[in-house]
């Protein structure tokens, strides 16, 4: 067989399937994997790589492709050490911080109340303790979970789920402080609007991988904008959450945010949504009857707090609040020191980020945010280093549950949004939540450990 070397340094091979041609590398390629520097030599390594039954072995595309790639690495980096399976100890650390903390400021914040209503001191610390625990559990099962792709088959099933416990509020829930949002599940109570959070993550996470050519298009993106619609619009008819269906459809826009690279269309709904706010604001201040709606009462409470604070939903949950925040100056009163919990309705949920600043202070205040923070910072990394799309996706869906609630709740305790009922996550009384809120972080811890970390 006749082999011949062109002008241009290209030897020919031939194959099992024919004729074939590969381009010789640089003479720097070759002294890097020991391979000769000129032509006469080509041809005699050419030939040491005859197989046994006479043909030349070629060297493929992917071979010199892969030997590049090795030779960058080595140029680069002179040791590289890849993890796999290992857990994001920083993420682990700031969640156990946020429950340890929250169990401890919810004894402090409760036990008075607790006293008087149920005789026991500990009585909400001991129901959101066994929620801690479990949801610490479900957290590791998850984190442990083979694959988390393995949870995209479970996205249907858990949306139609969602909707279906949303639905059994109608004739099996029961009412709590004055909202019927409750249903009892194995003897705990369970909130269908929370279980919709993780649902609507997951799915959107899967919907949008499936069919992610249809996001850049002008009906796909408003296509995915329309799926939280039903969820949202049940949670606010059956369970009369607006909050819970605001967070939820929050959670939709962070994550389309994110999946799309067209911006525009964002831009445009911002400020469509702004004007529609603005629009609802003077709406309710200068036509609308405060007394049709206590949605409308608590916007008024609102704009002028001073003037509605004896009313049935008015603003005096918002001023002890905000009394509750000042009397605490920098450093605070101490731990049980705070009087404003004898005064604050339901301080051990929504509101019980006042008592926080009261007892430690300014300083525990911003020192919680920054722990809230360093939690969504970690989850963005693990977001921007996930192995796919769909872990990406998953873990920018919890992160912007979290951060919404946070926002919401802090914004509600200092007057900055009228009230509503959003509890701080990890830290406010709630088993459903704080279940639902480790279950989610162990996903997140999932998504970690397939990540390749270099050093």
């Amino acid at each position: 067989m006749t082999r011949d070397i062109n002008r241009t340094g290209r030897i020919p091979f031939e194959t099992d399937h024919g004729r074939c041609e590969e381009n010789m590398q640089t003479s720097t390629i070759r002294k890097f994997h020991g391979e000769p520097t000129n032509r006469e030599e080509n041809v005699t390594h050419a030939r040491r790589n005859h197989s046994q039954n006479g043909r030349i072995r070629p060297i493929t595309v992917s071979r010199r492709y892969q030997d590049l790639r090795g030779l960058d690495r080595a140029n680069r980096e002179r040791r590289r050490v890849t993890f796999h399976g290992v857990n994001d100890s920083g993420l682990v650390l700031l969640t156990f911080t946020l429950c340890i903390f929250g169990l401890m400021m919810l004894f402090s914040t409760s036990s008075y109340n607790a006293a008087l209503q149920y005789g026991d001191s500990a009585y909400f610390l001991k129901h959101q303790a066994g929620s801690v625990v479990a949801g610490l559990l479900l957290m590791v099962v998850l984190s442990r979970f083979p694959d988390y792709h393995l949870l995209a088959h479970f996205a249907i099933p858990a949306y139609l789920g969602s909707l279906a416990l949303i639905l059994m509020v109608i004739p099996f829930g029961y009412s709590s402080h004055g909202a019927k949002r409750w249903i009892r599940i194995a003897g705990m109570s369970v909130q269908p609007a929370e279980v919709a959070k993780v649902a609507m993550i997951l799915f959107l996470a899967a919907l949008i991988c499936k069919m992610r050519q249809r996001i850049c298009k002008g009906r796909g993106f408003w296509f995915f904008l329309a799926t939280p619609l039903l969820p949202c619009a049940l949670i606010y008819k059956v369970t009369q959450n607006l909050s819970s269906a605001a967070i939820v459809f929050g959670i939709t826009i962070v994550m389309l945010f994110v999946a799309t690279p067209d911006y525009g269309r964002f831009l445009l709904f911002t400020v469509v949504a702004a004007g529609l706010g603005f629009a609802a604001i003077y709406y309710i201040t200068k036509v609308a009857d405060p007394s049709s709606s206590f949605r409308f009462a608590r916007v008024l409470a609102w704009l002028h707090p001073e003037d509605y604070a004896r009313e049935k939903h008015g603003s005096y949950q918002t001023l002890q609040s905000l009394y509750a925040i000042g009397s605490g100056g920098i450093f605070g009163k101490g731990p049980g020191e705070s009087m404003q919990k004898t005064l604050l309705p339901e301080a051990q949920n929504d509101m019980i980020f006042s008592i926080i600043c009261e007892e430690m202070g300014i300083f525990g205040g911003i020192a919680l945010v920054l722990l809230f923070l360093m939690l969504l910072w970690r989850m963005m990394v693990i977001a921007n280093n996930a192995p796919d799309l769909f872990g990406s996706l998953l873990v920018v869906g919890v992160m912007a549950h979290i951060a919404i609630q946070v926002i919401l709740n802090i914004a509600v305790v200092t007057n900055t949004i009228p009230n509503t009922g959003i509890t701080l996550p990890f830290i406010s009384f709630g088993g459903s939540a704080v279940l639902i809120q480790l279950a989610e972080v162990g996903i997140v811890m999932n998504v970690a450990r397939r990540i390749e970390y270099q050093r």
